[in-house]
């Protein structure tokens, strides 16, 4: 046997906690990312040390909580009870050591698992926990998970509570960056979900009156609400809901024990049936439930004991009952029988909400019958086009793939002509990364209806590679990318790509699916270096740093990368720019301001705000 298969006692190795975590952060933390999504590491990160102080709200300790990030340093502090002294350093740095074992402690505690901060303090390169109880701090600092400093217990006059700060780890996540937009969302769910708290973020101020009903109001405009919102709450569940007057699909925000369940679960199972079994009964009618929930926008919230989530990153809920307790109900009952008699009430109790719920109904109803035919054809047009041999390079892993480790990854790119699909087909990962061929500048659909998806090929073609025909939930990537070139009918495309999702899925705006890939446009190299450049500024810097006179090559298009090339480019320094709807903007105004009419307001705004961007590329 040659050595180098030899397998004896010396192979066997064990990692402690803070190997394990900094090997393999994706077990713990889902995918590492830069922060250009909402589920990148970073921001899990963050969400593990608020968990915790949640907790203490959730049992009575501390209204406020304190949230600071400058540059890449965040900071977070509680008012609650403090960790025990004697243990602060074991609740950060030892596997299985927590105060939420104890289920009268933590009933219906965010995680259960002991593995929160230590996950953070393992993946950051400087972390520092401070407790203050009973008028004294105890306070230890730690880099990459180990123990670089421990302070003496000292008297102090600061108010009780835990305050964590850290600095993500510059080797784990490449090039990353905090997008407040996301953190603001995160903290707004926060306070949605726990009415009397208040988060302070770098010194502006998140709390909420209403709950879920807020939630709403922040992610649809009022004047696409079919009717008003309706809020029904009581112990353990709290739902909001309304019907959108301009999007087609549904939109649900689901939550277990105050984590957001992008990924839903046995929960948001049971409240799509509730809905549909409560609204048929009540209207007498056998309404198809696609019919019912088409353009809803709703929200559910739950609190269960011990609950079981389907991953680390707690996105997924996979618990059947409401606890472990003997007589306790399942989710699905107990969401069942809430909304059958509360939902049932409160239609009764309103009924100009019920007439105008109704009228939305059959509205769907009609709009479905006129498009049965015509979804047919589209189908079948869609086998015929031999769609995962022409149009679409499918990978390996998609989103409904949960238990896959690297399913967060999926990523579909939407490229502009066969040069260019070539070159990102020749150089992505196939585990994770597709790329769907558009054929020329896809219809400016601003202003149709939904039968145009089905009538124009490419739409067609593309809605049916995204599997989102018929149910957001079957999404096949979590990660939708734009990929054209960076000049004048390239940023035509993207906008009307863009138009296309705004106008019939815009929740995949709204849930952070859809990006634009950033490609270097310039190459600046010696014999002995090269640095791609994004900007022009990039390139000067670069011809600075790289003196004297390299060669520098000027990218007019992605056709025009090497296959070789692009792999840096989408793969770990893969850089993309999310399309955002941070509030409820109203999608059928911002369409018209960019799609509608050639307007002067337009003009202006296009002159103002592209002409320097397109003078850069063109002086080159």
């Amino acid at each position: 046997m040659s050595e180098q298969n030899q397998y004896t006692e010396d192979n066997i190795r064990s990692l402690d906690w803070k190997e394990h975590i900094r090997m393999r952060p994706g077990m713990y933390i889902g995918k590492l990312g830069d922060g250009s999504s909402p589920d990148d590491g970073i921001y899990i990160l963050l969400k593990e040390v608020i968990d915790n102080c949640i907790d203490e709200f959730v049992m009575g300790s501390g209204k406020t909580i304190e949230v600071s990030i400058k540059d890449k340093t965040v900071a977070v502090r509680d008012y609650g009870r403090g960790i025990p002294l004697g243990k602060v350093i074991d609740v950060v740095s030892k596997m299985n050591t927590g105060g939420k074992y104890d289920s009268l402690a933590f009933k219906k505690s965010v995680g259960l698992n002991g593995v929160g901060t230590k996950a953070v303090n393992a993946l950051s390169n400087y972390f520092r926990v401070e407790s203050v109880r009973d008028d004294k701090q105890k306070a230890a600092e730690f880099s990459g998970g180990n123990l670089v400093l421990e302070e003496d217990i000292i008297d102090t006059t600061k108010r009780k509570g835990t305050k964590v700060t850290f600095i993500p780890d510059e080797a784990i996540f490449k090039n990353y960056k905090f997008r407040y937009e996301y953190v603001i969302k995160m903290l707004k769910n926060y306070c949605y979900l726990n009415a009397g708290l208040t988060i302070i973020f770098n010194g502006e101020k998140y709390f909420s009156d209403f709950g879920l009903r807020d939630l709403l109001d922040e992610n649809i405009a009022e004047e696409d609400k079919v009717y008003p919102i309706i809020h029904i709450k009581a112990e353990d569940i709290e739902i909001a809901i309304t019907h959108s007057k301009s999007q087609y699909s549904e939109e649900y925000h689901s939550f277990v024990n105050g984590q957001n369940t992008t990924q839903g679960g046995t929960h948001l199972v049971a409240f799509r049936e509730a809905i549909v079994r409560t609204i048929r009964e009540f209207y007498n009618k056998s309404f198809e439930p696609s019919d019912i929930r088409k353009s809803i926008v709703s929200a559910v919230s739950i609190k269960v004991m011990e609950p079981v989530f389907e991953s680390q990153t707690k996105t997924k809920l996979g618990s059947t009952d409401m606890g472990s307790d003997e007589g306790m109900p399942s989710v699905r009952t107990f969401i069942n029988d809430f909304i059958k008699n509360k939902l049932d009430n409160f239609l009764h109790k309103n009924p100009e909400t019920a007439d105008l719920l109704l009228r939305k109904i059959l509205q769907a109803e009609r709009e479905r019958k006129e498009l049965s035919g015509i979804r047919k054809l589209a189908k079948d047009r869609a086998k015929k086009a031999n769609l995962h041999n022409k149009k679409l390079r499918d990978c390996r892993v998609h989103l409904a793939d949960i238990k896959n480790p690297r399913y967060l990854e999926s990523t579909l790119f939407i490229t502009e002509g066969d040069s260019a699909s070539g070159s990102i087909t020749k150089s992505r990962d196939v585990n994770t990364q597709a790329v769907f061929s558009l054929r020329g500048k896809p219809l400016n659909s601003y202003g149709m209806s939904k039968k145009i998806v089905y009538e124009n090929e490419e739409f067609n073609l593309l809605q049916a590679a995204l599997d989102i025909e018929d149910d957001m939930e079957n999404l096949r990537y979590n990660n939708i990318v734009i990929a054209t070139d960076a000049d004048v009918d390239g940023m035509h495309i993207r906008l009307l790509l863009i138009t296309f999702f705004l106008q019939f899925f815009p929740e995949l705006i709204k849930d952070g699916h859809l990006y634009i890939l950033q490609t270097p446009l310039f190459r600046v190299r010696n014999k002995k270096e090269t640095i791609y450049c994004y900007s022009d500024e990039e390139r000067r810097n670069a011809i600075e740093k790289l003196k004297p006179k390299p060669e520098i090559t000027r990218f007019k298009g992605l056709g025009e990368i090497s296959p070789d090339e692009f792999k840096h480019f989408i793969g770990e320094s893969i850089r993309l720019e999310p399309i955002m709807l941070d509030k409820a903007t109203s999608i059928e105004k911002l369409l018209e301001f960019y799609m509608g009419k050639n307007t002067p307001d337009r003009q202006e705004f296009i002159i103002k705000n592209l002409k320097v961007e397109l003078d850069v590329v063109e002086k080159e």
